[in-house]
């Protein structure tokens, strides 16, 4: 199972999903600014929990270039929530538990993990603009560093 990728100039996927707070949070309710969104495998593990501190870390420079951030994984809200506390996330986390958003990204599928190939979420971010429609898909990134380096491909300090 192969998942189908996403490119730029593809209109970015809508969805509604529940957030860390119990609220809905839809794509289009961002219409009209700019929305990095970032597929994650689980939260509290020390990839994940690195990569949304590296992103509430930047969340200030990327706003202001206008960027708003929002994280989605498969976990349950209450475990999203958990998260939120622990390490002082400052942006959205949404909740994906059937999957069908983080597969319409392209972001759940075939993966290799330490050699063997399994399903499951792939660390991506997508980089959507105002209009809806997707100016990065970023595929199989690094926990580590990604967000230096998607700041620098964006021209934010």
């Amino acid at each position: 199972m192969t998942a189908t990728r996403l490119a730029p100039g593809d209109a970015a996927p809508d969805f509604t999903l529940t957030t860390d707070t119990g609220d809905q949070l839809a794509l289009k309710d961002l219409h009209g600014r700019k929305v990095v969104l970032y597929a994650y495998p689980s939260a509290m593990t020390p990839g994940c929990t690195t990569q949304a501190c590296d992103f509430r870390d930047s969340l200030a420079s990327l706003q202001a270039a206008g960027y708003e951030v929002v994280g989605i994984s498969p976990d349950p809200p209450a475990k999203l929530a958990k998260f939120r506390e622990r390490d002082a996330i400052t942006f959205p986390l949404v909740s994906d538990q059937d999957k069908s958003v983080l597969t319409a990204y392209g972001a759940y599928g075939e993966k290799k993990m330490y050699g063997k190939t399994v399903t499951g979420v792939i660390r991506s971010t997508f980089v959507i603009d105002a209009d809806g429609t997707v100016e990065h898909a970023l595929y199989n990134v690094k926990a580590t560093g990604h967000v230096a380096k998607l700041r620098r491909d964006l021209g934010i300090d």
